[in-house]
């Protein structure tokens, strides 16, 4: 039976580390994996501290791997209801045809062209965004957003890389959140070298 792959999305992932107790993953039973920690027992190297048994056989093992992600797209959410405000807040849309803006986001900072050519302006358009960056659905890039929506979820034949689209929904969800954070963070800049309110202006 093949194991679920799970990865955990955090602000700083050693503040999570640093309390539980865990058994980083090995690449080859010898390198620390970059993500990837054990919370059950499994065989530990003495010398490295990290698993003797290479994740990829560590999983036929029936050993279950989590992936903990550090993603910088939450370094100034501070609360739950913080992350939620963030989340439901209606995105200026326009900014992300400006390159300065589209460098700073968490999957599309190199792709500023595809954005700028598909200027989308909802969170399933911007998935969709996601998805024609991947090469199964490059094709898109040229069409309408008709033809787009019709296409651009659909699984495609051999082994060309593709997104799903509930993990492009995911992902342009968190562009929104990191999209918002930066101009709430802008603002207090503001704010707090001129003095004045602009969330009242």
């Amino acid at each position: 039976m093949k194991l679920p792959d799970i990865d955990i999305d955090l602000k700083n992932r050693e503040d999570v580390l640093s309390i539980l107790k865990h058994i980083p993953a090995s690449l080859n039973g010898e390198k620390k994996h970059n993500t990837g920690v054990y919370f059950n027992n499994i065989p530990v190297n003495p010398f490295t501290g990290v698993s003797s048994i290479d994740y990829k056989d560590a999983e036929s093992r029936n050993y279950f791997k989590l992936d903990l992600l550090n993603v910088s797209v939450y370094k100034n959410v501070n609360s739950n209801d913080h992350l939620e405000e963030l989340v439901q807040q209606e995105p200026v849309w326009e900014l992300l045809e400006h390159k300065e803006m589209v460098e700073q986001l968490f999957h599309i900072h190199n792709h500023y062209d595809i954005v700028k050519q598909l200027k989308p302006n909802s969170i399933e358009q911007l998935a969709a965004v996601l998805a024609v960056i991947r090469p199964a659905k490059r094709h898109l890039l040229n069409k309408d957003w008709d033809t787009i929506n019709k296409e651009v979820w659909i699984k495609p034949t051999g082994d060309s890389y593709f997104f799903k689209k509930s993990h492009a929904i995911a992902y342009a969800i968190a562009i929104v959140v990191q999209l918002n954070s930066i101009i709430e963070d802008a603002l207090v800049s503001v704010e707090a070298v001129g003095g004045i309110n602009l969330r009242r202006c």
